[in-house]
């Protein structure tokens, strides 16, 4: 039997065996035989890949985002988090999506490995692609904390690889950029760079903190030549004030949008995880934090933008739990989930679905009631929902693996909650996804009513708020009034019923529709 037939071999008991699992469906399902994903939140393929002695399954999760634009196309590079990690084995090399509406994607495989046990890159990190004249740099976060290693090393450091096409990538062994006196070479990482047209250089952003001290801060490197491989220290563009206090701001992103400057990063420590973002009219700052401060809950992280020169797009992964299921942890990676950015008169950031996905859902579907409870008033399509002390609630049929509900929600109380609800079955059991008219934010709760994610938002009563939900497999966004989302992880949302749930509120649901992908 030749390699080639055992590939082919294990490739269909490896797609045979990832198609059982339904009770932990996530995306990434292959269309056509190729390398297109037939999903609009997607993850790595089941695929053998990489030729030589060491082919590997690809099967795994979407880290850390990258994008660039390029060309007409979004190179998406991202870390891939692999469901098999062989032991001795690096972990997190850098894979690419490559898409050109943001709605359908190809999967390239591997394009940086990491290295081996005595390298700075034996796990890799979160970085960014610059063009320069002819050539492409990536700087990337080399991660090496093997003890041996660290022995007479730093254990993060800045990387480079250069690339002449996109496609392939030739790492710089005589690059490398450690923390410099002051700060902290254990969490050193994250390279962002751009071009800086206040200072005619060209600027990099790391994530690192202050030691002693141990503050959190965007440091700033400039050069006027990549080529040169010589990175100057400046001060940093940002530390984290008192009031913050985070312990780390990773995947730093900045751009410039209308009149305003933004600072983007994400923070996994606080109350307020996510990712976050700071405005200011000048490059240089002042930096000030608005109201709501964030572009989704916790459950969507390390948000990194790109824009096609017309629209700017914000890039992160909706977390998976372990187990997967609707009760388990929060853990490192998911299914890539993408927002359009759009921007206030005041100049803060909106959240928008991309157009593209949004024209996916064309097939408008019957939406079929399964059972009422408690005040409920049907007419016309339109549903009143009136609860003091018990709930109110109507669930329908199940709606499959792909949809898009969109409906006007209108609360006339200021205390209670009202919303969606998913994964309901026979024991009463569900997740919902609520307006808190006293909190004033959207909240998603488990089915044990745990608080797993929230966004703020200001309610107000007899407003009508335009919703519009997003679906594929377990991962549900929730957009309201294209001005916020909120990311949500609901196993098993696609087998069992769904309704809509007031309690303690009097709300009315109106045009409700749900439509499918053709």
């Amino acid at each position: 039997m030749n390699y080639r037939n055992i590939i082919t071999i294990a490739s269909i008991f490896f797609s045979l065996l990832s198609c059982s699992q339904d009770d932990t469906y996530i995306g990434g399902s292959i269309s056509g035989g190729e390398s297109e994903i037939a999903n609009i939140f997607p993850v790595p393929p089941s695929l053998w890949i990489g030729g030589g002695s060491e082919p590997y399954y690809s099967a795994g999760y979407t880290g850390d985002i990258m994008p660039f634009f390029d060309n007409g196309k979004f190179h998406i590079y991202f870390l891939h988090d692999a469901k098999n990690k062989p032991a001795g084995k690096g972990f997190h090399d850098i894979h690419e999506f490559q898409s050109t509406d943001l709605a359908h994607f190809s999967y390239e495989g591997q394009v940086i490995p990491y290295g081996t046990t005595t390298d700075a890159d034996f796990g890799i990190g979160t970085g960014s692609v610059i063009k320069v004249g002819n050539l492409y740099y990536f700087y990337y976060t080399g991660h090496n904390g093997t003890p041996a290693f660290l022995q007479s090393n730093a254990r993060e450091s800045v990387l480079c690889a250069t690339s002449p096409d996109l496609k392939t990538w030739t790492k710089i062994p005589s690059f490398k950029i450690t923390a410099p006196a002051g700060y902290y070479n254990f969490d050193f990482r994250d390279p962002h760079v751009f071009y800086n047209q206040e200072l005619s250089k060209y600027s990099m952003l790391v994530s690192t903190q202050t030691e002693p001290g141990r503050k959190a801060v965007l440091l700033h490197f400039t050069t006027a030549n990549p080529a040169s491989g010589n990175w100057e220290v400046q001060a940093p563009i940002y530390t984290t004030t008192p009031q913050e206090n985070y312990l780390m701001m990773e995947c730093a992103d900045i751009f410039k949008m209308g009149n305003y400057w933004y600072l983007m990063f994400s923070e996994n420590w606080s109350n307020t995880k996510g990712t976050h973002y700071k405005m200011a009219t000048s490059i240089n700052g002042p930096w000030t934090t608005p109201q709501n401060d964030r572009i989704d809950g916790e459950y969507f992280y390390a948000g990194k933008t790109a824009s096609d020169g017309n629209k700017r797009y914000v890039f992160g992964w909706n977390a998976r739990k372990t187990p997967e299921t609707d009760l388990g942890n929060k853990d490192w990676a998911g299914n890539m989930v993408i927002h359009e950015l759009t921007q206030n008169s005041d100049g803060t950031l909106g959240t928008q679905a991309p157009q593209a996905v949004k024209n996916i859902f064309s097939k408008n579907s019957t939406i079929e009631v399964d059972a009422t409870l408690g005040g409920v008033t049907v007419n016309n399509g339109s549903y009143s929902l009136s609860s003091t002390t018990n709930k109110a609630m109507v669930t329908f049929k199940s709606v499959g693996k792909r949809a898009k509900i969109n409906a006007e929600l209108t609360l006339t109380t200021t205390t209670g909650t009202t919303g969606f609800v998913f994964h309901t079955n026979n024991t009463g059991s569900y997740y919902k996804i609520v307006l808190d008219a006293t909190k004033n934010a959207i909240i998603g709760y488990n089915s044990a009513s745990q608080e797993t994610t929230r966004i703020p938002f200001g309610l107000q009563v007899n407003t009508k708020y335009d919703v519009e939900i997003i679906t594929e497999g377990s991962v549900v966004v929730f957009y309201i009034n294209g001005k916020v989302a909120l990311t949500n992880r609901i196993y098993g949302r696609d087998k069992y019923n769904w309704g809509i749930i007031a309690e303690g509120q009097s709300a009315t649901v109106s045009n409700l529709q749900l439509t499918q992908a053709e």
